[in-house]
């Protein structure tokens, strides 16, 4: 499914005959705890997890089928997987198309829609023992396009940020609105694996108001204390404060 979204910023072509609305998972009530607790071999995320972590809409099905008490928890987990996503709940794959289309998840329109859940969305920590986890943060003031480019490649495609255990952080999927230096609009920032886009959207910063940055990462082993540390670090222009958790030479596998 990401390598699918992922395929709309490499092929300029595609976009323009195919449009990509957002992504929709479906979790059956019954067995989707089951299938997001599974564990697979060599590290591996389990593919239930990864589709939960990528969607933009999560459709729990078969909801009839399940105690009160076992639809709870799966709300609890599928809302620790992917914190930004909407949970639609159903039986026999019922939805109100209203719901599922037009939803401009992936375009410039998104980030009016992002504000809002954003204001939203707990900063607070995730459980630790969650393969998959949803971090988030803010940081005040301006981001060069540059460094914040830096910040992101080194996550994406270098892989070479760890927590503190040394592991290295993995992002599944990353969206926020960032500030960016000498543009009045706010940017949207997306990205999907090892892909991810900066785009313009039609709202511009306010005189009155503080110029702001707020990051959403959904992955697996994430330090939000760490990831917060190096984005100042972008922001701040002090990239000494980059070198506890960032190493070149320790590139992830």
């Amino acid at each position: 499914m990401g390598a699918v979204a992922s395929m709309f910023w490499v092929d300029a072509e595609l976009g323009v005959d195919i449009y990509l609305d957002g992504i929709i998972t479906v979790v059956d009530s019954k067995y989707g705890l089951k299938h997001l607790a599974e564990e697979k071999p060599d590290g591996l995320i389990n593919e239930a997890s990864r589709q939960v972590a990528l969607a933009d809409i999560i459709i729990i099905n078969k909801t009839d089928l399940v105690s009160e008490e076992d639809l709870n928890k799966l709300r609890t987990t599928i809302r620790l997987i992917n914190g930004l996503g909407k949970i639609l709940e159903t039986q026999r794959s019922r939805v109100d198309l209203s719901n599922v289309l037009d939803l401009h998840a992936f375009d410039s329109l998104s980030g009016v829609s992002l504000q809002k859940k954003l204001q939203h969305l707990p900063t607070a920590q995730p459980h630790l023992d969650q393969s998959v986890v949803t971090v988030t943060f803010e940081v005040p003031g301006n981001a060069k396009e540059e460094s914040l480019n830096v910040f992101i490649q080194n996550l994406l495609w270098e892989k070479n940020v760890r927590n503190k255990d040394d592991a290295c952080m993995e992002v599944i999927r990353l969206k926020g609105l960032v500030s960016i230096k000498d543009r009045p609009q706010q940017v949207i920032v997306q990205g999907v694996h090892e892909l991810y886009d900066l785009e313009e959207t039609p709202v511009s910063w306010r005189d009155d108001t503080e110029r702001t940055n707020r990051l959403v990462l959904i992955g697996r082993n994430l330090d939000k204390d760490i990831l917060k540390q190096l984005f100042i670090a972008t922001v701040t222009e002090t990239e000494k404060r980059w070198t506890a958790h960032f190493k070149e030479d320790q590139v992830c596998p």
